[in-house]
């Protein structure tokens, strides 16, 4: 695979996998865009290992109080982290049972450019609403049960791809009163069990297939995954600092009627491999 192309695959998902614009739906998109073959499971499982060790990186004062706490929790002591890592646990049930039972019906059915267009709006306009709508009562602190089974429930719509997993889990968050920055926050360290699920379940696939053929192009594309999303990660928490979603909420309608009208009035996704 020629590097230019690595270097787009794994840009974007380093920068789409965090920022409420879907992952999923941009590495669909990419090569039905450029009129090239998929990337294939082992570019899948390096971009998807580059944004993982992003968001460690990122939060890892973060997961290792969580680390501690959860030592603590099994001791019998409840700590603020040990409470935190419980309620992602809880987050965690509802997609990883939907992605595990539908995987085959998601994969048959809805990758399509037509479903990414049309969740690609009506998500986005959905958190533009929650965004402006929500109070900003709530911190990161505060996610009780109902909270995380709420936020573990939505994630689970991020299957559709288009969706965007953080920008549902954020759209939730919102709509339960919490803070921008809090719900971003929640919303990433959310991603690391879904991510290492999510690349549990690709790096199975390319054990079936047996195709081991690891070199430059993974090694490149998780580098330069992890480069972007550690980028987008930072820059995303200190605009939520003093901004709100709207430019994400524009460049999705934007993005979603440019495929509506491709997809309807062009035969562009015809020639589509």
């Amino acid at each position: 695979m020629p590097l230019l192309h690595i270097a787009l695959l794994s840009v974007i998902q380093g920068i789409t996998e965090f920022l409420p614009i879907s992952s999923s739906g941009h590495l669909i998109l990419v090569p039905a865009l450029t009129q090239t073959e998929d990337q294939g499971l082992l570019i899948d499982v390096a971009v998807h290992v580059g944004t993982l060790g992003a968001v460690v990186v990122y939060f890892w004062r973060d997961l290792a109080r969580m680390v501690v706490g959860v030592g603590q929790l099994a001791a019998g002591k409840t700590t603020e982290a040990g409470r935190l890592a419980l309620m992602l646990a809880i987050s965690t049930i509802p997609v990883a049972a939907v992605g595990f039972f539908g995987k085959g019906f998601i994969e048959a059915n809805l990758r399509s450019v037509e479903v990414i267009a049309w969740t690609t709006i009506g998500f986005g306009i959905l958190l533009y609403i929650a965004d402006k709508t929500g109070m900003t009562v709530q911190r990161i602190e505060h996610v009780g049960v109902r909270a995380a089974i709420l936020i573990g429930l939505a994630q689970v719509l991020a299957l559709v791809p288009g969706t965007s997993r953080s920008g549902i889990t954020i759209t939730a968050a919102r709509v339960l009163g919490y803070e921008r920055a809090d719900a971003a926050r929640y919303s990433m360290l959310l991603s690391i069990p879904v991510i290492l699920g999510a690349g549990a379940v690709l790096g199975a696939d390319l054990v079936a297939t047996g195709d081991w053929a690891i070199g430059r192009d993974a090694i490149s594309a998780a580098a330069l995954s992890f480069l972007a999303a550690l980028v987008a990660i930072a820059l995303l928490m200190r605009w939520l600092r003093r901004a709100d979603f709207a430019p994400f909420v524009i460049y999705r309608v934007g993005l979603g009627a440019a495929l509506l009208y491709l997809f309807y009035f062009t035969d562009f996704f015809a020639t589509v491999p």
